[in-house]
């Protein structure tokens, strides 16, 4: 996933960029020409477009991004929003459109977008995502394969 420290150290810093830590004050500060946006998708589950459908009209769609923190070092956020941004990567199936910035997408390309409904909770999660190594049992944060 990432392929060297120059693209661990973007990320990190794009992530965290309110952050004062020494680590985070990398002096490399380009993704490699050898990423490419075309080569990372997602997938949408059944439960997720239906409830997509049922909630986001008139332009709305599901933003996913992954910010540091929880307790497996980088968690998992979900936002209605109605602005497409510049580096932004949309993902369309059956009507329901999610967005994924272009940071946040090598965490979790491969992986599939699922609505979950329980008696205490319902929500959108992130399942089966290859690019982690291990997640915690509230499904909203997760640690980063190194390879």
């Amino acid at each position: 996933m990432f392929r060297n420290i120059n693209h661990l150290a973007y990320v990190y810093r794009s992530l965290f960029k309110k952050s004062n830590l020494a680590f985070f004050q990398c002096r490399y500060s380009s993704v490699p020409e050898s990423e490419s946006d075309d080569n990372f998708s997602i997938k949408l589950s059944q439960t997720c477009i239906g409830r997509l459908k049922q909630i986001a009209t008139d332009g709305v769609f599901l933003r996913i991004t992954v910010d540091g923190g929880g307790c497996s070092g980088f968690q998992y956020r979900f936002d209605l929003d109605s602005q497409v941004n510049d580096g932004d990567k949309c993902f369309e199936k059956d009507g329901a459109k999610v967005v994924i910035d272009k940071i946040s997408l090598p965490f979790i390309s491969g992986s599939t977008v699922d609505y979950h409904e329980e008696l205490i909770r319902s929500a959108f999660r992130i399942i089966n995502n290859p690019q982690a190594d291990s997640r915690c049992s509230c499904g909203t944060s997760f640690s980063v394969k190194m390879s």
